[in-house]
């Protein structure tokens, strides 16, 4: 028995049978590959609408014209170092970036790795600070060495290098400065990073500075927290041993003889670097 389909093709009744389930079967794949189509474009919208939040910097009062006023006072009453001009990035409590500034004319001025590098100090300070213990990065270069107690903790949360690389470049250290609004992660165990603590020893994010001797970048980003006035950390604990500076950078590294070249006394020294300053001319800490 023939059928006639269409009045143009004839087709056996089982030949029939056998057509008309291959079409069911691309169908129904049509069908599936849209759904997965359009279930990707869904995610995609998501994650981009999920990408773009909210910095909570609001609670602080402070300006993008203020931060910047912070650096460029801190950086021309700092002495030590190489007097480099500066980069400087403050996260909030979620690690998401509130401000991005440069102490220079222009963002030529200071090293131009130097911006990332002070997010990065940003959220480092964040990360591993609490309402109880503050932990600058400096206080990490000893620890994160091979031997040290937090060995391997610089190669956790990388930086986002889509949110630090993002352009236009002309908007760098601007108020509308691509990293702000986003996560852009990261870890850096040097000099320069500093948590913040408004009033109450409350703990709102972290401030990082970039641009010379990580001495140096310890003491400007001391000396702009004060002028932020997030240094709110008397009674917080720290590892410097002075309590009217919690997380003030040490010296303490001490030649070893052997293959190691240093070691750290207390476990959380950093080396001293070219003109060092003296941290302890650092201005004390707020109750």
């Amino acid at each position: 028995m023939r059928v006639i389909l269409s009045g143009r093709f004839s087709c056996s009744l089982a030949g029939c049978e056998q057509q008309f389930r291959r079409t069911i079967v691309r169908a129904t794949s049509i069908a599936r590959a849209l759904r997965v189509c359009a279930f990707v474009l869904l995610g995609a919208s998501v994650a981009s609408t999920a990408s773009a939040q909210i910095a909570n910097c609001g609670t602080t009062g402070i300006t993008h014209a203020q931060f910047q006023a912070a650096l460029s006072q801190a950086v021309a009453a700092e002495s030590s170092g190489l007097d480099l001009q500066m980069w400087a990035t403050m996260v909030d409590r979620d690690g998401i970036v509130c401000f991005v500034a440069f102490s220079g004319s222009d963002r030529g001025a200071q090293w131009p790795g130097s911006r990332v590098i002070s997010a990065q100090k940003a959220n480092t300070a964040n990360a591993f600070s609490l309402r109880g213990l503050a932990l600058s990065t400096a206080n990490l270069y000893s620890a994160v060495q091979p031997g040290g107690s937090l060995f391997g903790l610089q190669e956790s949360n990388p930086v986002s290098t889509s949110v630090a690389y993002a352009g236009p470049s002309t908007n760098y250290g601007q108020s509308n400065d691509p990293m702000v609004n986003q996560k852009i992660g990261g870890i850096n165990v040097f000099g320069g990073g500093l948590a913040l603590y408004a009033a109450g020893t409350n703990l709102v994010g972290g401030l990082g500075v970039s641009g010379d001797t990580s001495c140096a970048d310890h003491h400007i980003a001391w000396r702009m927290r004060n002028n932020l006035g997030l240094d709110h950390l008397l009674g917080v604990g720290g590892v410097s041993g002075d309590d009217s500076r919690p997380d003030n950078i040490i010296y303490d590294l001490k030649a070893s003889g052997g293959a190691g070249g240093s070691f750290s006394k207390g476990g959380f020294g950093h080396p001293e670097c070219l003109n060092t300053g003296n941290p302890s001319s650092l201005p004390a800490v707020r109750p």
